[in-house]
């Protein structure tokens, strides 16, 4: 089955723009950086996860659900973005968040997505703590929804299923398609790496395209348990396209700029969203674009990337996230 003749809403209407970084390339003095800007999809905000949720809503409607269950941290996009696409489908919404970061400043519980999910009209059960079995309690909330005649639909942390991964098979021929509307061809696609569905669906779409590599930036796990994540996200997406299987040492990770842990930004990060802010006029987060900018910068120091490559930096969004970091911006 080709990869869009699965069932999605158009959450994202048109492709997102792939734009040159022309100063930040000069500044860097290193190859010609792009960026796709999945910063400007639909869903309150833009991000990644609006092309996993168009095949994952598609298929809630499918089913029949009138509930969708999304679980994440604190100030998790892939939350805010489910509460948006509920509310645009006229369904109910039930977040599931766990608190991993503690004694933060206040702003950080209360700002950022935190408000955006209020203002979407979720329902927040209350926060579990870190290193909760989210597993257990996604369990137990759909037997109650379930046990009162409700129809829910549990999302796949982050989006980040085989189908989720189907939105990254689109992305993937949408740059593609794009680069070459450029006069170009692509020798690397960089992003942040959180729970691997983007990655496999980039990967699955690209592992016959020999030129193009993907290399993902971890913003949480080490890079062999990462790799391993995404090789069997991509393994399953490739199987529901009846694609070729994904070759391991087509993964790669890069797991040097996750620092203290999850949401807890490093200076490189903070730099790194100055830097192109000031540059571009384009807005990163501490948690996840940040970390993958300050890994591409440090790639280009190193000489990783040659001044001949053309290197895209997949905007995965994540700018609403800015004002729960107050205190560090």
């Amino acid at each position: 089955m080709k990869w869009n003749a699965f069932p999605r809403i158009g959450f994202t209407e048109h492709a997102t723009p792939l734009q040159p970084l022309s100063r930040l390339s000069d500044h860097l003095g290193g190859p010609k950086i792009f960026i796709k800007r999945d910063d400007l999809t639909g869903l309150a905000g833009g991000g990644n996860k609006a092309r996993k949720l168009e095949y994952l809503a598609a298929d809630a409607l499918a089913q029949g659900a009138d509930t969708l269950i999304a679980t994440g941290a604190t100030q998790s996009n892939h939350a805010r973005q489910t509460a948006a696409a509920a509310a645009q489908l006229g369904l109910d919404c039930i977040l599931l968040l766990e608190r991993r970061l503690q004694g933060q400043p206040a702003e950080y519980y209360r700002a950022g997505n935190a408000l955006l999910n209020r203002v979407l009209g979720a329902t927040l059960c209350e926060e579990l703590p870190a290193g909760a079995n989210i597993a257990t309690a996604v369990a137990e909330l759909e037997t109650q929804l379930i046990q009162q005649g409700r129809k829910p639909y549990v999302v796949a942390a982050g989006g980040s299923s085989p189908l989720g991964a189907m939105g990254y098979v689109g992305c993937a021929h949408e740059i593609t398609t794009q680069a070459s509307d450029l006069g170009i061809k692509v020798d690397y696609i960089v992003h942040a790496a959180g729970s691997g569905g983007t990655q496999a669906g980039l990967v699955a779409a690209l592992c016959r395209h020999k030129h193009t590599r993907v290399r993902g930036y971890s913003v949480r796990f080490d890079s062999n348990r990462m790799s391993a994540i995404v090789h069997a996200i991509a393994n399953q997406t490739a199987s529901l396209m009846d694609a070729p299987s994904v070759r391991a040492d087509r993964i790669e990770v890069d797991d040097t700029h996750i620092g203290d842990g999850y949401g807890i930004a490093t200076p490189e990060a903070l730099d790194a969203i100055k830097l192109l802010g000031r540059q571009e006029g384009i807005l990163l987060d501490p948690v996840y674009t940040g970390k993958a900018m300050a890994g591409l910068i440090a790639d280009i120091h190193s000489g990783r990337f040659s001044a001949d490559q053309n290197i895209v930096f997949l905007h995965t969004g994540g700018a609403a996230v800015l004002s729960a970091y107050t205190s560090l911006l």
